[in-house]
């Protein structure tokens, strides 16, 4: 638990952000910009500034006091297993333990929100918050940014991978793609990550811990978990949290901030009295404002992970301790940033289409240099290599609700994982073009075992494994939807329907799934979020 920042310390700001993930750490980094504006920023986990954290590697390691670690409610169109949902704990949040992946999504996916109502959300609108972020060392011109507060840059591992990777996307006749970030994502290659010098660069990293001993205008407050939205009539005007044994509150003179993302934001305006009315009743919680929206529209990439066990040396080890190579890997990251300890595991990937009549592709793989199984909480004693597959544009819908009213408890989340038939057809289109890639010479010269699917050999054998084992790829959106209709919860500029003072800004306010990682976007909407702001003060 601690406090940081200026040196005056205040319980009134201009504005309260509660939540120090990907959209938070943006907007109140940005905010703070401008030394008239006060701005503090809350968050229930530490600093994570550890090297479990910046070392790209440690993604690897177990690091609970990171990770919320939630669960599913059983999931019915998977055999009624209960998922899992890592989510990020502390300053940076999901983007302190995520792959590093740097996906924007395709630009169909924002002319989608725009045409839904949500005026300046087009690609053309978003693009320059994009590039306005973007501090990317390979790619310039009309799609990327230089000198932005997030770097983004090719991998340092050095990994030989890459060209067998490549070598295997020609050989099953998928087109190389070297820039997923520009005109046309479809195909594979090798991603870009968030990393600067070989480190993590996390959205705390590039918006906030630079900033928090030099602006006196920005109080950072760590291990200050958030318990309701204050309100005077219908305008909000501050948080209670509690640090520690203690509660407290923090007042806002122009605005509170939700950024805690696609479970905890409508958690907490559920808490706070807004939401479907008679569910909060049902929990003793009286109604701000009846907002039947809050907690649906939850939609999430349903993955599915082929796994193989491997000789090839350039692989990691489940168990880190017998990697003959990991000292030298470490010797050579402390001397030049570079090689094993840079990975992000899922090295390489892309997106593909199913089916050549589809206007986008439809799936999205990770190739990752390590097996990977039930989010790497399995271990296995042979080296390996996965490959993940997921679904861009799922059908399904799911939820997220109150199990009580307990601030501290965790939230009751239902992404309904192949809820609808079509989502489980599309993903056996899925499996097979993935399959497709895995069978070609250059990665089946690699492979010594199939752990999972050697003897899956019809659609209906494809089905019950996915059944089996298909789960989360981190990209839950939705549950506080930006949107005029009735079940919306923000307007286009992010502000709760029904009640003033009051916006949320983090990737729950998607109206839609993008078709790709998350995280990009959600510091997007942070940029575009501060800038919205910023012009409401002029």
């Amino acid at each position: 638990m601690t406090t940081m920042g200026g040196t005056k310390l205040t319980d009134t700001f201009d504005f309260v952000v509660v939540g120090a993930g990907s959209g938070g750490c943006t907007v109140a980094g940005r905010l703070s910009e401008d030394s008239g504006t006060s701005v503090a920023l809350l968050d229930a986990g530490g600093r994570n500034d550890t090297w479990r954290i910046t070392t790209p590697f440690g993604l690897a390691l177990p690091y609970s006091a990171a990770n919320w670690a939630f669960d599913t409610v059983p999931q019915k169109g998977l055999n009624g297993r209960i998922g899992y949902q890592p989510r990020g704990k502390g300053l940076g949040g999901s983007s302190a333990i995520n792959a590093m992946v740097y996906i924007r999504g395709h630009k169909r996916d924002y002319d989608h929100w725009a045409s839904l109502g949500n005026v300046g959300w087009s690609y053309a609108d978003v693009l320059p918050y994009f590039k306005r972020s973007e501090n990317n060392t390979d790619f310039d011109g009309e799609y990327h940014g230089k000198g932005g507060p997030l770097h983004v840059n090719r991998l340092r591992t050095d990994n030989p991978i890459h060209d067998v990777f490549h070598q295997a996307a020609r050989e099953a006749q998928f087109r190389i793609c070297e820039d997923f970030n520009g005109e046309d994502h479809e195909g594979l290659g090798s991603y870009q990550a968030t990393q600067h010098n070989g480190e993590r660069w996390s959205a705390a990293r590039a918006y906030v811990q630079a900033h928090m001993d030099k602006r006196a205008n920005l109080r950072v407050e760590t291990g200050a978990h958030a318990t309701k939205i204050l309100f005077e009539g219908s305008r909000a005007v501050g948080i209670e949290y509690v640090q520690g044994k203690q509660i407290r509150q923090l007042r806002a003179r122009r605005e509170v901030i939700l950024a805690s993302g696609a479970f905890q934001s409508p958690q907490l305006l559920m808490l706070s009295g807004i939401g479907d009315g008679d569910a909060l009743r049902a929990h003793g919680i009286g109604v701000v404002h009846h907002l039947p929206g809050v907690g649906h529209n939850l939609q999430d990439h349903p993955d599915f992970v082929f796994v193989y066990a491997s000789d090839y040396p350039h692989f990691v080890h489940a168990s880190l301790g017998r990697l003959p190579s990991l000292l030298r890997a470490i010797q050579q990251y402390r001397r030049e940033r570079r090689g094993l300890m840079t990975t992000n595991f899922a090295e390489c990937g892309g997106f593909l289409k199913t089916r050549p009549d589809l206007d986008v592709p439809d799936i999205q793989l990770h190739f990752v240099i390590a097996m990977l199984d039930d989010h790497g909480r399995k271990k296995h004693k042979q080296a390996g290599f996965s490959c993940h597959v997921c679904l861009l544009r799922p059908k399904s819908r799911g939820s997220v609700w109150l199990k009580s009213a307990d601030p501290l408890a965790a939230p009751m989340i239902d992404p309904n994982f192949l809820g609808e038939d079509d989502d489980l057809e599309a993903l056996v289109a899925g499996f097979k073009t993935t399959r497709r890639l895995m069978e070609t010479p250059a990665l089946r010269a690699l492979q010594k075992h199939d752990m999972f699917t050697a003897n899956v050999k019809t659609d209906d054998d494809i089905r019950a494994i996915l059944r089996e084992r298909v789960d989360t790829v981190y990209h839950p959106v939705g549950t506080c939807k930006m949107g005029k209709d009735a079940m919306a919860v923000v307007d286009p500029a992010l502000k709760v329907h029904g009640v003033d003072a009051l916006r949320v800004v983090d990737a729950s306010i998607m109206p839609t799934l993008i078709g790709g990682n998350t995280n990009a976007p959600t510091i997007m909407i942070g940029e575009k979020a501060a800038d919205m702001i910023r012009g409401e003060l002029r």
